[in-house]
C-alpha cells in the first residue's frame, strides 16, 4: 500500500507583462511563493493572491500552486 504525504507547496502569480510584435504571443513573468503551508486551503490562496495582485502593477495571468508529494510504502 502506498502512503502520499504532501511535503511542499509553491504558489505562482503568472503576470502579463506585454505582447510579442511578430508572433503576437502573450510574455508573462512569474512571481513564486515558497515554503506555503501545505495544509493552506484554495480559498485562503486566492484570498491572498487577490491581496498580492492589489500590489501589483501588472494584470494577472493566471494562479498556480505546485505541490511536491513524498510517496512510500506502508
Amino acid at each position: 500500500m502506498a502512503v502520499a504525504e504532501k511535503v511542499d507547496s509553491r504558489l505562482q502569480l503568472v503576470f502579463v507583462t506585454g505582447f510579442d510584435d511578430i508572433s503576437g504571443d502573450v510574455i508573462t513573468k512569474t512571481k513564486a511563493f515558497n515554503n506555503v503551508k501545505t495544509d493552506a486551503t484554495s480559498e485562503q490562496l486566492l484570498a491572498i493572491t487577490d491581496v498580492l495582485v492589489s500590489l501589483q502593477q501588472l494584470p494577472l495571468q493566471t494562479v498556480r500552486r505546485n505541490d511536491t508529494t513524498l510517496l512510500t510504502r506502508a
